[in-house]
């Protein structure tokens, strides 16, 4: 039963989940931790951050490390993993032939630009949706972040460097 509530789950996530895997972290946060309790808010904060050092997107990444944490068990993690990447497939696969046929139409480029930016705000609801008391615990941890804003924007440092010296920063700090 569980293995069908995990593939459910995140089959409706990979449905509705626009802007791609920070679009989708709003959705499976109300998922995975109010509605189905499978992991507490501290976790969920967790499998993020692994989600954002980690190679490969992040809302697969997050499904599989929240479909292992579930069930403790790596089918578990092939089940959520699974069912966030195939509606994607069958609506990437739908949409090449669809733009094919209609690509150079004015109304499908019109369609396109609204789209853009409602995937836009969608980016800053997952955002806004992450800065919450379980990150930010004090001072120190908006100074971490102002500096880790500033490397990556206007110093252009790549941000696995930013990544790794907050780490250490934070390690240093939070002893």
């Amino acid at each position: 039963m569980i293995y069908w509530q995990l593939f459910y789950t995140f089959f409706k996530i990979g449905l509705f989940g626009f802007g791609g895997g920070y679009g989708m972290l709003s959705l499976i946060q109300h998922e995975v931790v109010e509605k189905h309790s499978w992991l507490s808010a501290t976790e969920f904060t967790d499998i993020v951050a692994i989600s954002q050092m980690t190679p490969g997107p992040i809302g697969i990444n997050s499904a599989t490390y929240v479909g292992y944490w579930a069930v403790e068990s790596v089918f578990g993690a092939f089940v959520a993993t699974f069912a966030v990447v195939l509606p994607s497939f069958i609506i990437i696969l739908s949409l090449c032939y669809f733009f094919s046929k209609f690509k150079n139409n004015d109304n499908v480029k019109n369609i396109m630009r609204g789209l853009r930016i409602a995937v836009i705000g969608i980016i800053a609801a997952a955002a806004l949706l992450l800065m919450n008391k379980a990150n930010f615990i004090d001072k120190i941890s908006w100074i971490i972040f102002g500096i880790a804003f500033l490397l990556c924007k206007y110093l252009k440092i790549h941000p696995i460097l930013v990544i790794v010296l907050a780490g250490i920063a934070g390690g240093i700090i939070y002893r």
